[in-house]
């Protein structure tokens, strides 16, 4: 059945594929942005994706800010379901860690009570790993699982992803009538519709860019982006996702492993793969902040059941280096 989705933050790297496959699914979408003007972009993104251009005219975009009022009543007005991407993403952790805690946690509890206010009941929110991830456990982490925001690897921007799903279920709780479903991404790779993808594919440009003498031994989880745009798509046309976490999430990744391919894939780039020693991660993360917020995982390498989202949502999971050689030659072509 078509729906009319209010996709948040439609600018983003994962949103825009969501756009393009909830158009292509039949459904009406109306992207929020903070600047109207980007609209153009979203547009000349999806247009040449798009099976049939004419989808397009089901595509219309309303301009909100998630850390002001104006605007939200009027992107949920009429609506049938909100899908909630939008959240800062910063590289580096900054020197108030409200300063991402706050906006994630208000600007959550701003549209999913825009939502409420317009009858909008049907939620499904991009959330990530990072909320589940930050604990000490033995074996693979699942949908059970919860960060601990005083756990040493709860960096500002694991907080405030914790905090604002968390906000999320709490106001569910407040109001049964809402039906919420959560899908928690881990490093999001694979190709992107245009290049406007921010720092979406950041962790892939530095590896490329060969400016780093050596790597750090960090692992992470590794997933395509668009199986976790399926897996949005999916939980939003499927009741039995509703209540529910989902771990978007297909294999475990190390920073070691991946200079290695990309190394053997673009050899005149210069890419390190010798693992730096945490003390010397230490030194540079007196300069980097980048380094200084990795340093509470190196040496870990934490691993993600996705039994729930293949078999709940059908998702057949793209392999992690496809993802990466995506992501990598995304990056290439805009140099």
């Amino acid at each position: 059945m078509s729906q009319l989705v209010v996709l948040t933050g439609v600018t983003g790297f994962i949103a825009k594929r969501i756009a393009l496959d909830l158009l292509e699914a039949g459904h009406t979408v109306r992207g929020t942005l903070r600047n109207a003007t980007r609209a153009d972009e979203v547009r000349d993104a999806l247009r040449p994706r798009l099976s049939d251009p004419a989808a397009l005219d089901r595509l219309s975009f309303a301009e909100a800010d998630l850390a002001k009022d104006d605007g939200w009543r009027e992107a949920m007005e009429g609506a049938d379901a909100l899908v909630h991407t939008a959240s800062p993403f910063p590289m580096s952790q900054p020197r108030d860690e409200n300063a991402i805690i706050r906006p994630a946690v208000d600007g959550t509890l701003r549209a999913l009570g825009a939502a409420g206010a317009a009858g909008v009941t049907r939620v499904v929110l991009t959330s990530s790993v990072v909320a589940i991830e930050a604990r000490d456990k033995r074996g693979a982490f699942t949908e059970e699982d919860w960060t601990d925001t005083a756990h040493p690897k709860a960096t500002a921007y694991y907080k405030s992803k914790t905090l604002a799903e968390r906000a999320a279920w709490d106001f569910v709780a407040r109001h049964p009538d809402m039906r919420l479903t959560t899908i928690n991404p881990a490093l999001v790779l694979g190709a992107p519709l245009d290049r406007h993808y921010g720092t979406s594919l950041a962790l892939i440009e530095r590896i490329l860019s060969g400016k780093d003498p050596m790597v750090p031994d960090v692992g992470f989880g590794v997933v395509d982006v668009a199986d976790i745009s399926a897996m949005h798509l999916a939980a939003l046309e499927r009741p039995e996702s509703i209540g529910h976490r989902f771990i978007g999430s297909n294999g475990t990744m190390t920073m070691p492993r991946i200079a290695q391919h990309l190394a053997a894939r673009f050899p005149d780039r210069g890419i390190a793969t010798r693992i730096a020693p945490k003390p010397l991660l230490r030194v540079f993360g007196l300069f980097d902040p980048s380094v200084r917020g990795i340093l509470p995982s190196v040496g870990t390498a934490p691993t993600f059941d996705n039994t729930k989202a293949r078999e709940v949502l059908g998702i057949d999971f793209t392999a992690p280096l496809a993802a990466i050689d995506q992501a990598a030659d995304a990056v290439l072509a805009r140099d």
